[in-house]
């Protein structure tokens, strides 16, 4: 499991990026750009547990990050994994923070994701 402390920490320090908050509505959802770029990398969304077929009541935190469609399929599946919430489903998987995904597999991925944010 992985804190948004922490996930903010990481964006700093190896990306240099900060989370942006965009829209008034949803105060606790950001994303994150690469400096060079423009382009987001990742999406940090406060999501109801219902809209991502989750049991309880209250809020999930799902991460969104962009990712090839070899690893895509090789994630699909997996606890803790669910198809990107609001983004492209065929280039974006989310990964549910309060999930079993460690957080060395999840910062690889962000790895993989701020890789793929290219023009």
């Amino acid at each position: 499991m992985t804190t948004r402390d922490e996930l903010f920490t990481h964006a700093l320090d190896f990306y240099g990026a900060r989370p942006e908050y965009l829209w008034a509505s949803t105060p606790d959802t950001c994303i994150f750009r690469r400096g060079d770029t423009g382009k987001w990398f990742a999406a940090l969304l406060d999501v109801p547990r219902g809209r991502l077929g989750l049991s309880g009541e209250g809020r999930a935190d799902l991460l969104n990050l962009k990712c090839g469609p070899e690893l895509m399929g090789s994630l699909r599946g997996k606890e803790g994994y669910l198809p990107a919430y609001h983004m492209n489903k065929a280039s974006w998987i989310g990964i549910l923070l309060e999930g079993p995904v460690p957080p060395e597999d999840l910062f690889w991925l962000l790895d993989v994701s701020y890789g793929l944010a290219v023009k």
